[in-house]
């Protein structure tokens, strides 16, 4: 693995593929955070097999858990899944993953490529990858983050691009999620204002010089910046919750119909930016609505099974939590998405099953992923083919 500082993914001709297009794999992580998990992370610990084996189906799975997690990690996980050793902490591998971007290798290249780039020979002739290490801060470092230390999980990006002997771009004078991104893979990027522009992650940037870092290092030529994103998400409101590209020129947007929920209004203003928007490729995009279940709020049993976090609780009773059915996976053959017990799953479900007709809609009950504080798009992040 090569760590590169002095050139960007787009002046070596690489960019970020949608995560509709094919994959080699999917990266997730063990949870056992006291405080994100309630009552010791079992119930955690079964909806995030269940994600897992789903994916499996068509992708190799590959799971990180720490030292003292990982006999149990193990024993849990199907045989088909890959289980490695490496410390975190906490299990959001969209946030601290490495994003991914690929080229192109044609025919004529190959050769060259191979002798010139040792570690591209499983790629030759279809295309190579390499990772971005993006700086992490916990969603917000000291001033509005959400725990301390992050400093294993900011580790983990180039852990993983050794693992699979990948090279890595190093940009970690530059915080950024990968919930924060979704691209279309054709030069189109989505992102929040209240997240990209937010104090806690580069205050001393522009909107300009963020876009700019986005253009560099995601490959893509325009940027739409939604002014916000789900109701109650601490992670500044990650794009990943509100909307996501399921094709070239096509998103689904997190809607209610209930003008008194504080949604409505934020959900509105995503919907007014998106149809005055001009992909890259100078198309008007396509919004569907995908409905939003009731909302989600923490009982004081849940409250009671997480450990306080800087002498705080983590949840108060009644608290509402940032459900949404966009947080979603793409995988090769499937759609692995959450449900939540309530009257819109159904519904929720035939609109993506519409939405992806070559692949099947799995839903899984995933209130115990959303206690922590994400959901299934949150704790995956995929591999390019």
């Amino acid at each position: 693995m090569r760590i590169l500082k002095d050139t960007t993914p787009m002046a070596d001709g690489f960019h970020m593929p949608a995560e509709f297009e094919p994959h080699r794999g999917c990266i997730m992580i063990f949870p056992e955070r006291a405080d994100s998990w309630q009552y010791g992370a079992y119930a955690a610990r079964k909806a995030f097999v269940q994600v897992a084996e789903v994916i499996s189906r068509s992708e190799q799975v590959t799971v990180c858990a720490g030292a003292a997690q990982y006999d149990n990690a193990r024993a849990m996980m199907p045989p088909q899944i890959r289980v490695v050793e490496m410390s975190n902490n906490d299990a959001w591998a969209r946030d601290y993953a490495p994003t991914f971007v690929k080229r192109d290798i044609d025919d004529q290249r190959n050769q060259g490529l191979r002798e010139a780039e040792p570690g591209c020979e499983n790629n030759a002739g279809v295309s190579e990858i390499r990772g971005i290490d993006w700086g992490f801060n916990a969603w917000g470092g000291l001033l509005d983050g959400l725990y301390f230390p992050w400093d294993k999980d900011n580790a983990m990006a180039r852990k993983l691009c050794d693992l699979l002997a990948v090279d890595v771009y190093d940009k970690r004078d530059f915080i950024l999620e990968g919930g924060s991104i979704h691209v279309d893979g054709e030069g189109t990027c989505l992102v929040t204002e209240t997240c990209l522009l937010s104090a806690g992650r580069n205050p001393d940037m522009s909107r300009e010089e963020i876009e700019e870092n986005l253009r560099q290092y995601l490959g893509i030529s325009t940027v739409i910046w939604l002014p916000c994103g789900i109701y109650q998400d601490e992670t500044n409101e990650h794009v990943d919750n509100i909307c996501a590209f399921v094709k070239p020129g096509e998103v689904v947007l997190a809607w209610t119909e209930d003008e008194n929920d504080p949604q409505y209004a934020m959900s509105k203003a995503c919907l007014e930016t998106l149809e005055q928007a001009v992909d890259a490729k100078g198309r008007k995009i396509k919004v569907h609505k995908l409905p939003l279940p009731r909302p989600v709020t923490m009982t004081a049993e849940e409250c009671e099974g997480l450990d306080a976090c800087w002498d705080e609780p983590t949840r108060r009773p009644g608290e509402r939590l940032a459900a949404s059915y966009v947080n979603f996976y793409i995988a090769n053959k499937h759609v692995v998405m959450p449900g939540f017990n309530d009257p819109a799953d159904e519904r929720a479900k035939q609109i993506l099953q519409e939405l992806f007709p070559e692949r099947e809609v799995v839903q899984i009950y995933a209130r115990d992923i959303l206690i922590g504080g994400g959901n299934i798009h949150c704790i995956t992040q995929q591999i390019p083919e």
